[in-house]
């Protein structure tokens, strides 16, 4: 299955934040939104992405003070991007690889959706099953 196949089924919704959001705002955007990471936008370009393991990290490292502090201390500004003609296996070793579990998609230089790690496994699960579907279909027929 291709990226854009994932993104015509979920949507193409992306969530996103200014860079000079507090990490207390974005916490609470993560959770309004219920996601686990959001896109850290300057205007149209992405700049960063701020997922819950960045909130751990920025506690961990400054304490309590962290969540006054601006998102673009602590987001992770190496963005990793997905496209939408590449499959879900290469989306599974990008992620495996770098230890993400988010990657924005670009179509045209623009962004147009996010995939999890969830959409992958989901995709991975519904095609195990149809295999088996069709498995059991022909050995039922033979």
């Amino acid at each position: 299955m291709l990226v854009a196949e994932i993104l015509k089924s979920k949507g193409g919704e992306v969530f996103s934040i200014a860079p000079d959001l507090s990490v207390a705002q974005a916490c609470a955007e993560l959770d309004r939104r219920r996601v686990g990471a959001l896109m850290v936008c300057d205007g149209e370009a992405v700049v960063g992405v701020f997922s819950e393991r960045d909130v751990v990290k920025a506690v961990a490292a400054d304490g309590p003070p962290a969540l006054t502090r601006s998102v673009s201390h602590y987001m992770t500004p190496d963005v990793i991007f997905a496209e939408p003609g590449e499959t879900v296996a290469v989306l599974m070793e990008r992620m495996t690889d770098r230890r993400i579990r988010h990657l924005p998609v670009l179509r045209d230089g623009r962004l147009s959706g996010v995939i999890s790690i969830g959409d992958v496994v989901k995709c991975q699960i519904a095609e195990a099953t149809q295999e088996a579907e069709s498995l059991r279909t022909y050995i039922a027929a033979g």
